[in-house]
């Protein structure tokens, strides 16, 4: 291998950022900016479930992310519920 200028890896960590794949965040950071864009030009947070917010990170399904965050909302930590709370989201501090 070295003959033909091929090096053995030493790390066999994935070449993914702490932050997700390619830097991109997770996807609740993903759904909270798509959010934050949503509601800051239509100015509510009432998403229809088709609903596809362009991001600079690329399409975010919005409406299926909220769907799917309030379905499992009790796996959310507080900061998560805090953030969807301060874009009015009313299901966020219900337990």
């Amino acid at each position: 291998m070295e003959a033909l200028g091929l090096t053995r890896r030493t790390d066999t960590a994935p070449a993914t950022t702490a932050a997700g794949k390619g830097g991109k965040g997770t996807a609740f950071e993903r759904g909270i900016t798509a959010l934050t864009q949503y509601a800051a030009r239509e100015g509510r947070v009432a998403v229809p479930r088709a609903h596809i917010e362009e991001t600079p990170h690329g399409p975010v399904r919005l409406g299926t992310w909220i769907s799917n965050t309030r379905t499992r909302r009790d796996k959310l930590t507080d900061q998560q519920r805090e953030q969807l709370a301060a874009l009015g989201i009313d299901w966020a501090t219900a337990t």
